[in-house]
């Protein structure tokens, strides 16, 4: 049930929508497809400026505030889902918001320590070094004179999350039932995938964590480094670590200055990239120019680790696989391994979807190296595997951000990068260290542990199923997971079913009452206030029963 705080928000936000434009979005839906011609008596109808859907839409979320700008940017990474003009908007969607007081600041600071901000720091800047939707930085300095920030959570910044959550499920979930699209696009998966990665940064525990990982993984590497954590210091809603210097990644003419070569530069960032994904499966996911800088040497420093992405060992498998069929033009082993993975359905032609893959990546190979996008030759591969109802894979969605994210870093940085070359090496390695001897050594070494405690039983479990068979007492069981979800599903049904039945008849009855009370003589022509508001309310208790099913679900 829709409370009234997110009533209140909920106003705001049509408002918002009818301002810019997208009352046209709203009031095509099929639920409100019989009043669209009211968009007709909306001042905002006339008089705005005319702007495509995708600039409408950013300019939409950039007014609703730091939350809903931050779903739009994940929403980017979606070109799976989106059209390529919408999706090109939403990636230019900014993080603006301004900085909440430093007084505030050091009062967050204090209730996180039990004691005065000078008890543990010996000098806190209260002006904000970097401002964001989640939370906000600030320059400090310990005991002993080491140099950290501090960065501090928002006050009240759950809350509004929560709620604004709670509005995009509700909103997702009529889109989902009242959208042609809906279904396809799968609104509501996208929310929930939303909402745990934006609830995932509000822990600055485990922000920490992520970084002290990152750090390890990298340790004494002269491609990345990666700031200290200052355990001590840090809690859940204050995170401190060390303070780095260096050039933005972004700003290309600084870095020239300092004599940085920038194919280094490009490539190593895809070294990077692959190492994480592949050797350390850990890897940062939001690697966008603002959270990257660049040492006098050339190293790499990152910032911001909130947001992390892990891959199962059959998806890495799977992965590089695809990779190394591509770069090969092997597109029959392509369409195989799809099969295989289960990322399209069961019973599509092996021959049919190496057909489709092969006729978006025979024009993008004929082109110059330096003229393919790799990011690029990706997306277009998903709108093609649209046609074979190809599920969109949640847990490579960060892997495919990450990866456009870098190549549009290393392209920025060195034009002429060649991804293809870069990468092709690396994931031949790592694929003869998965299957070859070394792999089976190590396999054999990480299993021997626990077979060495299971194999004496097995003689004495192999005694027991064969007498319990030789007495006639040996069971199956099966209880398959789409039994159950089938039992959810009808039952779900069948719920609203009844529902439907049981508004319908409320709102034909007041509808009748309201009409026909007179021609029915239920009273002398006349029809008294008492029966009117009766009629009204057994509508209205229709309308509302008829709606319950679709709006007041968990999420």
């Amino acid at each position: 049930m829709i409370r009234p705080s997110q009533g209140l928000r909920l106003i705001h936000i049509n408002w918002v929508l009818m301002r810019h434009g997208l009352d046209e979005v709203v009031l095509a839906t099929h639920l409100f497809r019989p009043v669209r011609f009211l968009k007709y008596f909306s001042p905002w109808y006339w008089l705005r400026e005319p702007a495509s859907y995708g600039v409408r839409i950013r300019r939409t979320l950039e007014d609703l505030g730091p939350l809903f700008v931050k779903f739009g940017q994940i929403l980017s990474t979606r070109r799976d889902l989106l059209p390529d003009d919408i999706a090109n908007e939403l990636a230019r969607l900014q993080d603006r918001v301004p900085p909440f007081p430093g007084a505030q600041a050091r009062t967050i600071i204090e209730k996180a320590y039990g004691q005065p901000v000078e008890a543990v720091l010996q000098d806190f800047d209260a002006r904000p070094l970097a401002s964001a939707s989640v939370a906000q930085v600030h320059g400090a300095r310990l005991k002993d004179g080491t140099e950290v920030v501090v960065k501090v959570l928002r006050p009240g910044i759950e809350r509004t999350i929560r709620r604004d959550v709670g509005l995009l499920y509700t909103i997702a979930r009529l889109a989902e039932r009242y959208w042609k699209e809906g279904r396809r696009l799968h609104p509501v998966e996208v929310v929930r995938e939303y909402e745990k990665t934006i609830l995932d940064e509000l822990d600055l525990m485990r922000e920490a964590a992520n970084a002290s990982q990152l750090r390890r993984n990298f340790l004494g590497s002269p491609a990345l480094y990666i700031p200290e954590v200052y355990w001590d210091y840090t809690r859940p809603g204050v995170l401190v670590m060390e303070r780095i210097s260096g050039t933005p990644v972004g700003d290309v003419a600084a870095l020239r200055r300092q004599g940085i070569s920038m194919r280094m530069l490009g490539e190593r960032g895809v070294e990077i990239f692959f190492t994480q994904v592949f050797r350390h499966n850990f890897f940062h996911a939001d690697m966008h120019p603002g959270n990257i800088f660049v040492a006098p040497d050339g190293q790499y420093i990152a910032v911001d680790f909130g947001i992390i992405g892990t891959l199962m060992p059959e998806d890495q498998r799977y992965l590089a696989e695809n990779l190394l069929a591509f770069f090969n033009r092997d597109y029959r082993r392509v369409a195989e391994l799809h099969l295989e993975s289960e990322w399209v359905p069961r019973g599509t032609r092996v021959d049919e979807f190496e057909s489709a893959i092969r006729t978006v990546c025979e024009p993008i190979f004929e082109k110059p190296i330096s003229q393919i996008s790799f990011g690029h030759f990706l997306l277009r591969l998903f709108q093609t595997a649209r046609r074979f109802n190809m599920e969109v894979q949640p847990q490579l969605v960060l892997l495919q951000k990450t990866l456009l994210n870098i190549e549009g870093l290393g392209r920025q940085l060195y034009p002429a990068l060649d991804l293809w070359k870069t990468a092709k090496p690396f994931l031949e390695r790592w694929m003869s260290e998965q299957v070859g001897s070394r792999a089976f050594v190590k396999r054999v070494r990480q299993t021997l542990p626990g077979l060495s405690e299971t194999i004496p039983e097995i003689p004495e479990l192999a005694h027991r199923v064969l007498s319990d068979a030789a007495r006639g007492r040996l069971q199956v069981r099966w209880q398959p997971d789409e039994m159950a979800r089938l039992r959810a599903e009808i039952r779900q049904g069948s719920r609203r079913t009844s529902a439907m039945v049981a508004g319908g008849s409320l709102f034909i009855g007041g509808a009748l009452l309201v009409t026909l009370g007179p021609s029915a003589g239920l009273l002398s022509g006349t029809l008294p206030g008492g029966l009117f508001a009766l009629g009204v309310g057994l509508g209205g208790a229709g309308l509302a029963t008829l709606m319950l099913p679709w709006i007041d679900r968990e999420p």
